[in-house]
């Protein structure tokens, strides 16, 4: 470790972390702008589509390149340039006056944010000694994590109280700092130059690119039925075929089999694949429920969620101090026990419940996911080499993203289906008819409006019933992963004598 850079780890350690948290916070703070975007463009709901899409394909194809260019161009250059190129394409999208500008500025912009995360998680694994890496694990995750918890929050606030143009231009100010900091205090770490292998690269990020897009249009395009996701689901499994294949024939493969021969990082991109799919097919399932379903407002939706980002923010500065002295496969099955406790929580909610339940289920998940994602992210780097950190940390958070798209894809799609089943077996159940109908009902069910009125209470319930189907998938999915930590390698090391940034 650089004496120089332990000298500056307070300003180095900021810096990059308003860069992490930038990131993390773009992917979710655009939503609840959309609205407004639209009606300002005056574009389509499928064309709106593209401005959360463009984003997130192009950082999911740049994102397993960072660690090449950092190998290859210097991490201290790279990362620099991509918070530079990030804060101007966040200035262009706050100053688009057309949907192709703002598409075109925002997948500019999912490039340039692509580096951010990984290299940042990078810097800070670098730049403190082994028994520090669990502190700086938790640092990271803070932003990683309770970023995307917050972003609703503040997109909404922004856009409430000035206009859709500040959700994108609030990234420059702290942008241009993450950047001067950068500049000022890193340090650039040995370069690892290898060949790029362009077959790879491009297989790879066909493949990732192909995926993507599936995903996110697959629920507008009602999936397989429609001729484009088709063609994209076999782009998507061909590509993916001829990287693989190439990886392991080629001489300097894009990814280095060499990440995936240790047990740790290989069993940890798995459990952070699974925390991907957790964590955030429940942020995008509980808003639309609560909104939808409950009534509630923006404002008190994120008040209500915000518990979540809470229990997240403590557990981690609770479990950096533990990493090291407790044995790191107790607290990751803490951390998904009570994840699971969590989920368990949700599969009780109706339509009678009052927030007290969404707050204490959040709560209960932010400390699970705290408990679990800092040591899951430390034990998967602790016996990985140095060399290998920049491509290992791009793979690593690439399969998180992976996994949160595959999950809210997979949840929503199952929610779809499943409110269609359940209301035809509720339906199958009513009749005007039936004697004891007046009396549950406070409309006529022999009128047409009655009739509305009472398919609008059977349609309410079915999604009720198809998110709580969905909360135990979740739940499901959780338990199956817990017997994975048997395989980890227990990680103990002697205690720091001091916090991760006292020095």
């Amino acid at each position: 470790m650089d004496s120089k850079a332990a000298a500056y780890r307070v300003p180095i350690t900021v810096s990059v972390m308003l860069a992490s948290m930038l990131q993390s916070i773009d992917t979710t703070i655009a939503n609840v702008a959309l609205p407004h975007i639209r009606g300002s463009l005056s574009a389509t709901l499928d064309q709106m589509e593209w401005v959360l899409t463009s984003y997130i394909v192009a950082s999911a194809i740049m994102t397993p390149l960072s660690g090449w260019l950092a190998g290859q161009y210097g991490q201290k250059k790279v990362l620099a340039g991509s918070v530079a190129f990030f804060t101007l394409m966040s200035a262009l999208c706050g100053m688009a006056q057309s949907l192709g500008a703002i598409v075109v500025d925002r997948a500019l912009q999912g490039v340039g944010g692509a580096a951010l995360v990984p290299l940042s998680q990078a810097v800070l694994l670098d730049i403190n000694p082994p028994e520090r890496h669990g502190r700086a694990t938790a640092v990271w995750g803070m932003g990683v994590l309770v970023g995307p918890i917050l972003g609703p929050m503040l997109g909404g606030w922004l856009t409430d109280n000035y206009s859709w143009r500040w959700v994108f231009y609030i990234n420059v100010p702290f942008g241009i700092l993450s950047l001067i900091g950068v500049l000022t205090f890193l340090r650039e770490v040995p370069r690892r130059n290898t060949p790029f292998d362009f077959f790879g690269f491009a297989t790879l990020s066909t493949a990732i690119g192909a995926l993507q897009i599936m995903l996110d249009r697959g629920q507008l395009l009602d999936w397989f039925s429609s001729p484009e996701i088709c063609i994209e689901g076999a782009v998507c499994a061909m590509s993916l075929y001829l990287f693989i294949v190439h990886t392991f024939t080629a001489r300097h493969p894009f990814v280095s089999l060499s990440l995936f021969r240790d047990r740790n990082f290989a069993v940890g991109n798995l459990f952070i694949f699974v925390i991907g799919v957790v964590l955030f097919s429940t942020l995008a399932l509980l808003p639309p429920m609560l909104q939808d379903l409950m009534s509630y407002p923006a404002t008190k939706t994120g008040i209500v969620t915000a518990p979540r980002g809470i229990g997240a923010f403590i557990t981690m500065a609770l479990v950096g101090r533990l990493f090291g002295r407790v044995d790191t496969r107790l607290l990751i099955t803490a951390g998904l026990g009570m994840t699971a406790l969590s989920l368990w929580v949700m599969c009780g909610f109706s339509l009678q419940m009052d927030e007290r339940l969404v707050v204490w289920s959040g709560f209960l998940q932010g400390i699970g996911t705290g408990f679990a994602y800092v040591p899951i992210a430390a034990v998967a780097f602790v016996t990985l080499p140095a060399y290998l950190r920049n491509e290992g940390t791009a793979i690593f958070n690439l399969l998180r993203n992976i996994g949160s798209s595959i999950g809210i894809s997979a949840m929503q799609a199952m929610f779809t289906r499943n409110t269609q089943t359940i209301h035809a077996n509720l339906a199958e159940h009513v009749s005007r008819y039936r004697e004891h109908l007046n009396l549950l009902t406070p409309f006529d069910p022999s009128t047409s409006h009655g009739l509305a009125a009472l398919n609008a209470l059977i349609t309410r319930q079915a999604q009720m019933v198809a998110y709580v189907d969905d909360f135990k998938a979740l739940l499901l999915v959780t338990l199956a992963v817990i017997p994975l930590i048997l395989i980890l390698r227990s990680v103990r090391a002697p205690p720091a004598a001091a916090t991760l940034i006292a020095d």
